[in-house]
């Protein structure tokens, strides 16, 4: 009933985690894999390591949660290690990786897909990193030559994961044009707190990635009109905490889901929990497989 096709992944069901949430380590990945997620996504790697932002990197809000991270990892020799102990788990890996350049992106690209990556994931969107992200996602020329160098150095899947911009719907054209086989809509927003007492931003970065339930209408819409202009393959993300957050992405268009704050909120049992939800919903609806779903809001 739940098995699907995105981006030329065959997946068991829709629902994986997201980048940055348990997937820097085989052991946090391995225990994704025992919660059921159809596919295990790591965090955004880059070429060189990064030590990451000061701390706080984050902070707990009523309907969210604020994170700047500051894309911290071990680099190119990380990216290989953990890919190749992540393979034996059973599920496709796929591996977000973040550079600075078109050049940067592809030497990425090839060490994950050399690593034995099922796709690359590209992290066009994340608010808080300098000369990266949504610095230049916001651009969609950049985009098409990002994605452009990916796909034409390697064979698996391209995912381009971009965030909430003004031309969204053209940089996703633009993504598509140039060789991306699937979307992930959308990142972390740009937001900030501040420390009433201490009357300055709590965070070290001072700004960072507002995610969970606060911006989950707005990744339904930029699905919604993403998938209206080019009717491609999409993998929804912004507060899915339960199966009907994840039946309204699908709905909008999105083939599957990713869920990152709930899994820091609750705990990755919520992945099994939106799933059992979601053929309970299926069955209520009277629908013989997601694939039905996909987009059916544009239809009524």
């Amino acid at each position: 009933m739940l098995s699907v096709r995105v981006a030329g992944l065959e997946l068991e069901h829709p629902v994986m985690n997201a980048s940055g949430v348990l997937g820097s380590s085989p052991e946090a990945l391995e225990r994704l894999a025992r919660a059921g997620a159809s596919a295990l996504v790591t965090k955004s790697f880059t070429r060189e390591p990064r030590a990451g932002y000061t701390t706080p990197i984050a902070v707990p809000l009523p309907h969210g949660l604020l994170n700047a991270v500051g894309l911290s990892n071990p680099g190119l020799e990380g990216l290989r290690g953990l890919v190749q102990a992540a393979r034996g788990l059973g599920k496709p890996v796929i591996v977000s990786i973040a550079g600075s350049t078109p050049r940067e992106f592809a030497e990425l690209a090839a060490a994950a897909e050399e690593a034995g990556a099922a796709a690359v994931e590209l992290n066009l969107s994340c608010p808080h990193a300098r000369g990266r992200g949504l610095e230049l996602g916001m651009d969609p020329a950049t985009v098409g030559e990002i994605v452009e160098a990916v796909a034409s150095t390697v064979r698996v899947p391209v995912l381009a994961k971009l965030g909430l911009v003004d031309r969204l719907v053209e940089a996703a054209g633009r993504a598509l044009g140039a060789g991306a086989r699937g979307l992930v809509l959308i990142n972390t927003l740009r937001a900030m707190a501040i420390d009433v007492y201490a009357m300055r931003p709590v965070l070290g970065n001072r700004v960072g990635g507002l995610s969970g339930p606060a911006i989950h209408p707005v990744a339904v819409r930029a699905v919604y009109e993403v998938y209206r202009e080019h009717g491609c393959d999409i993998v929804g993300v912004g507060g899915v905490e339960d199966w009907r957050t994840a039946a309204e992405l699908i709905l909008a268009g999105a083939r599957a889901v990713q869920v990152g704050t709930a899994i820091v909120t609750r705990g990755e049992h919520v992945i099994g929990e939106i799933v059992e939800g979601l053929k309970g919903y299926l069955a209520e609806v009277g629908a013989k497989t997601i694939e039905e779903l996909v987009g059916a809001a544009h239809r009524h």
